[in-house]
């Protein structure tokens, strides 16, 4: 057996778990890995010899354990689901009390609440981390969302501070230059305790919902350039290089400027226009809508971006749909400059809200759970290494440190005054994208949810009135205290009205 001079272990070496070792190394830090298939661990540590703190390969689970300094530390980055209770099942029996299993996985948060209960009795330690940045980010720096033992936790924080992306502390801004070897030094690290049991997922599920809203947003406004004002993708490149300068700067906003200028190496093309129309998932944004659902919280665009997807799948049905059903027939007549300009602004007015409910749904989630969530941190750890990284997100920050207790983004001062300066142009851009036969669910969306936020009086209750009609559902009255319920005995269907 091994020596046990490893800081921390890490099994399962895919793309992401050898980024995420390496980055770990950088650090200073020995790591000790393992994978099922020896053949890739042995490889991965020949191809690694000079790590600043050093890998070593081991060929055995025991050989693993063995390896490690007490109490034990080891990151689990495979497969979701049944893999990850595979892993653990065959950890267990090798460990002692005290050991710390961390679950880097995008693990649903419910599995991690029930995995760290098991542990624990057993008398084991469990984190689940959210680990978002994709390979890059597992590489140099990683946005890290640890959420279980408390105490646990304390004992893993220098790591996860240390491998975590950096922003700098005036601006907010993600701090770049890593090269292997040699990390960011210096910066906030995008690392912080999340909360007990699964928060840590939770929390990293909403912020996957919410990239799928990002995602779904600027293929929107691509598709509004594209349709309204005929722009070539490398049109619509310049145009995203731009939007990068104010304040839609972000990660997924840089990476589509430059997506949209690259050419097909095969035919000379650009290239989106031969990749397939078809979108696929992993099913955290399914999460995330599936739990908004069972909260009541309203969180419709990530929904969309959710069903975007989905009808995105049946391309057949929507090539043979193309030629049977009808459509405007219509022409754009402006400036073209304007509505360039309208579409920005409506993408940053529909990214607000989508961003109002992915928080709204974790400050109902800390009620049902009993977590305490530290809204500002939250945002404060997605300025960097993760997917959706964003200046935007600096605002949020200072939304909740203005207010920690905030019910919505939208009522937050600079939120309110921002769409009210831009909210005309969304409105013209919803329009635009309706008459002109451009979807745009996302947009359509946060526009309605916005419009519903800000209604005294929704038509809830006619529908209230209907449900008591047919189902004897009962309502409340406006002229009695809310939770006092009614019913009234309706006539047949057509007969005469009741009478007061």
């Amino acid at each position: 057996m091994p020596t046990a001079n490893s800081d921390i272990g890490l099994i399962g070496l895919a793309v992401m778990g050898q980024n995420l070792a390496l980055n770990i190394a950088d650090h200073g830090f020995r790591i000790s890995v393992f994978n099922r298939t020896t053949q890739t661990m042995e490889k991965f540590v020949a191809a690694n010899p000079d790590t600043p703190g050093g890998l070593t390969g081991t060929k055995t689970l025991p050989e693993f354990v063995a390896s490690l300094k007490r109490p034990r530390k080891m990151i689990i980055l495979v497969k979701a689901g049944a893999s990850t209770d595979a892993v653990i099942d065959s950890l267990v029996p090798l460990l002692e009390e005290g050991d710390i299993v961390i679950d880097g996985g995008n693990a649903l948060w419910t599995d991690t609440i029930r995995r760290e209960r098991a542990l624990a009795a057993k008398g084991l330690r469990f984190i689940g981390s959210g680990v978002s940045g994709g390979e890059e980010g597992a590489r140099f720096g990683p946005s890290l969302m640890p959420g279980g033992d408390i105490a646990a936790y304390r004992e893993v924080e220098p790591i996860w501070t240390a491998i975590a992306a950096k922003v700098d502390a005036t601006t907010g801004k993600p701090l770049t230059g890593a090269t292997p070897g040699n990390p960011v030094v210096g910066g906030v690290p995008c690392a912080t305790y999340i909360g007990p049991d699964g928060a840590g997922h939770y929390v990293k599920m909403v912020h996957n919902g919410i990239e799928y809203g990002d995602m779904q947003m600027i293929c929107e406004a691509y598709a509004l350039l594209r349709g309204v004002l005929g722009y070539t993708p490398e049109q619509c490149g310049e145009v995203f290089t731009e939007w990068n300068r104010g304040e839609l700067d972000s990660f997924l906003i840089e990476i589509t400027a430059d997506i949209l200028k690259q050419k097909d190496p095969a035919t000379g093309v650009p290239f989106v226009e031969i990749v397939l129309d078809t979108a696929g998932q992993k099913g955290t944004g399914k999460w995330t809508s599936v739990n908004a659902l069972d909260m009541g919280v309203p969180a419709p665009t990530v929904a969309e971006a959710v069903f975007a997807r989905y009808i995105s799948a049946i391309k057949e049905e929507r090539v043979a749909a193309s030629s049977v059903l009808p459509g405007p027939v219509g022409s754009f007549s402006g400036d073209p400059a304007d509505f360039v300009a309208a579409v920005r602004d409506a993408l940053y007015c529909s990214k607000i809200c989508s961003y109002a409910q992915g928080f709204q749904l974790m400050r109902t989630a800390q009620v049902e759970y009993k977590w305490t969530l530290n809204f500002g941190e939250i945002a404060k750890i997605w300025r960097g290494g993760c997917i959706i990284r964003a200046r935007f997100l600096q605002k949020i920050t200072e939304a909740y440190q203005r207010d920690g207790s905030l019910a919505n983004l939208l009522l937050d001062p600079f939120f309110k005054s921002e769409i009210g300066r831009t909210q005309e142009n969304w409105r013209r851009v919803v329009a635009t994208a309706a008459t002109q036969g451009i979807a745009a669910p996302t947009f359509y969306s946060a526009l309605a949810y916005y419009d519903s936020y800000r209604s005294p009086r929704l038509p809830a209750n006619l529908l209230q009135a209907q449900r008591d009609f047919f189902g004897a559902h009962t309502y409340e009255r406006v002229d009695q205290p809310r939770g006092q319920f009614f019913h009234l005995d309706w006539p047949e269907p057509g007969r005469p009205q009741i009478k007061a």
